[in-house]
């Protein structure tokens, strides 16, 4: 049986903990399209783009739980530094991954914009970097938004691991509730509604951007 005592006095505990869950979310996020950007047009390099497609292969080729359990704990001991702040890891980390997935998404969002774009930008004297920064990425962003949203709502499902290295979000409660109350029920279903409802904000805000995006 659930027990509503139980969800009534622990709710707002276990939410707090969406904090974490948005802003690490956020920071990951920027961090990822600007790695996916970058990816996107240095992958095709000689020399850079075997580097790249490495990092791209090994970031979709593991598990977010081992890179983050890889980075936290063997990182600091392969290199001999101190171990690092939890949230710096987590950014890291979920960064990285986040851009390893965007490339592939922004390399069809760059490959879907028109040629002559670029080549009448050229002969109108246009520079290759504001071809870049002013016709070529902001098309692509736009080409791609609804991978992009479908990518952060992924994200922020995939953070519910950060409590493994210690960070504070809702799945860190949840043991501090079931510690204390011994009923993992409750908590489960708190935390179950949480991201139901986040994910379902995020979802509808991206369709309302998407289409008045492509009203203009």
């Amino acid at each position: 049986m659930i027990n509503m005592e139980n969800i009534i006095e622990w709710w707002a505990f276990i939410v707090a903990g969406l904090e974490i869950t948005i802003k690490l979310s956020l920071v990951s996020a920027c961090l990822g399209v600007v790695l996916g950007l970058v990816s996107a047009f240095l992958s095709k390099k000689k020399f850079i783009g075997v580097f790249i497609r490495g990092y791209i292969d090994l970031f979709r080729g593991t598990p977010v739980y081992f890179q983050l359990y890889f980075c936290h704990y063997a990182v600091p001991i392969l290199f001999g530094i101190q171990s690092l702040n939890p949230a710096v890891t987590a950014v890291l980390v979920f960064g990285l991954n986040s851009g390893a997935y965007l490339s592939e998404i922004m390399r069809a969002g760059l490959e879907g914009i028109d040629k002559g774009q670029e080549e009448a930008a050229k002969a109108l004297g246009v520079s290759q970097k504001d071809i870049t920064k002013d016709i070529l990425i902001p098309q692509a962003i736009r080409n791609v938004l609804p991978a992009l949203v479908n990518e952060f709502i992924t994200l922020t499902k995939e953070t519910s691991v950060v409590s493994a290295i210690g960070l504070n979000d809702m799945m860190k409660r949840y043991t501090f509730v079931v510690a204390d109350t011994y009923s993992p029920l409750e908590p489960l279903l708190i935390i179950g509604v949480a991201y139901y409802v986040l994910n379902k904000i995020l979802s509808f805000g991206g369709k309302q951007l998407e289409r008045k995006l492509s009203y203009d």
